[in-house]
C-alpha cells in the first residue's frame, strides 16, 4: 500500500502577508497614475513623473529582496518545526 502526502490547505501566516504587501506594493504604487502624473516637484532637472518612477525601480527591487529573504527564512523555520515536530512523535 503506497502512502499519499497529506493535502493541507494553504496556509496565511503574518510573514506571507507581509511579503503579499512587497509584492504588490509596486504595482499600486505604478497603476494609480494620477498620484504622480505631474511635473513637479523637478529633481536635478528631471520631471517628476519620470523620477518617481525610475524611484520605484528601486524600491521594487529592494521589496523583492526583502520578500525572497522572508520567504526562506520561513521556510527553513517550518523545515526546522516539522523536523522536531517528527523527533517528538518518535
Amino acid at each position: 500500500m503506497s502512502e499519499t502526502p497529506e493535502v493541507r490547505p494553504p496556509v496565511v501566516t503574518p510573514v506571507r502577508v507581509i511579503i503579499a504587501l512587497c509584492l504588490v506594493a509596486p504595482f499600486v504604487a505604478m497603476l494609480w497614475v494620477g498620484s504622480y502624473a505631474k511635473t513637479d516637484p523637478a529633481f536635478i532637472g528631471i520631471p517628476f513623473f519620470y523620477w518617481y518612477q525610475m524611484l520605484w525601480v528601486l524600491i521594487s527591487t529592494v521589496l523583492t529582496v526583502l520578500a525572497y529573504q522572508l520567504w526562506q527564512w520561513e521556510q527553513r523555520t517550518r523545515k526546522a518545526a516539522a523536523g522536531r515536530r517528527e523527533e517528538a512523535a518518535k
